[in-house]
């Protein structure tokens, strides 16, 4: 999860047409972010998949995302696959494989989140990492170390992460936690070190068929736009960042925006936020911190 609170801790209670998604030990309470009654704000989306031929023969083609591709974030719970979307974000480890399949019978692109820059003590490959390969805690968030992305180890148990998405049909991955440099890792990572990690996790991802997103790490949107296929950003609009998307956008590649500011749930105070996600061509949801489907308002 991000040190500046731009993560959720995701979850969902939801019952219609669904699927159950294990449950993350970070979460709790009994406000906007803990199930409840549900609502629901969005309209029809059309599905736009398409692929692309890498460059390198010896890489799969894989599908790339359309800018115009409409999505729904949800990382665990019970996951409603009822939504008209082109595109579903969800936990890589939790999502149940029929899920996934059901998804794609439905036509939808899936991609899997897993974090790539913290270790997640609950994760079944938890064990794999090493004492050394483990620094600070992610303030706020239990469980959760940064990991120095530097190390061998940590390189291979992120592959064997986008083999497991492969092997369970994942249309691209969601990698997080990718700007550890601009935290307090308990490691001496630099940008250079990051420009570095993240590049190899697109071309890992690419050799596999997977596309790839870039999620947050906003101050390397320049160097890394080109490396990856769409951006996955929280909270833009709350921190005055979403400018420098244009990196993508002017590239045809889509932002998939999430914001958390309670603000935006206003019916009269939502049409402020949609008209800049329009004039800036980025697709934006309003969802509670939590990621628990209790509401969702999207401006598409």
């Amino acid at each position: 999860m991000d040190m500046v609170g731009k993560l959720a801790c995701q979850a969902l209670a939801r019952l219609a047409g669904a699927a159950v998604i294990g449950t993350l030990a970070a979460c709790g309470g009994g406000d906007d972010n803990s199930g409840g009654s549900v609502v629901r704000v969005s309209q029809a989306a059309t599905l736009s998949p398409k692929t692309v031929s890498n460059s390198a023969v010896s890489n799969p083609t894989r599908w790339l995302p359309s800018i115009t591709d409409t999505w729904q974030l949800q990382l665990q719970g019970t996951l409603d696959t009822a939504y008209n979307v082109a595109v579903y974000d969800i936990d890589l480890f939790d999502t149940p494989q029929p899920t996934i399949t059901a998804l794609k019978a439905q036509g939808r692109r899936v991609v899997c989140y897993f974090s790539a820059g913290s270790s997640e003590n609950w994760r079944p490959d938890f064990a794999q990492f090493q004492v050394q390969d483990m620094g600070n805690a992610l303030s706020g968030w239990a469980g959760e170390r940064w990991l120095d992305t530097r190390s061998s180890n940590v390189r291979s148990i992120m592959t064997a992460r986008m083999d497991l998405a492969v092997s369970k049909g994942c249309d691209g991955v969601d990698p997080d936690n990718v700007d550890g440099y601009t935290n307090n890792p308990g490691f001496p990572l630099t940008a250079a070190t990051q420009l570095d990690y993240n590049r190899f996790l697109a071309a890992e991802a690419h050799a596999r068929g997977l596309a790839v997103g870039l999620k947050n790490d906003v101050d390397q949107l320049p160097d890394l736009a080109t490396s990856f296929d769409f951006a996955v950003n929280e909270q833009c609009f709350q921190y005055n960042e979403c400018d420098g998307y244009s990196a993508f956008t002017t590239q045809g590649k889509p932002v998939f925006n999430v914001e958390y500011a309670t603000k935006w749930k206003d019916p009269t105070r939502r049409p402020a936020l949609c008209a800049k996600a329009a004039a800036l061509n980025i697709r934006t949801l309003v969802l509670p911190l939590a990621l628990n489907d209790k509401y969702r308002y999207s401006c598409d």
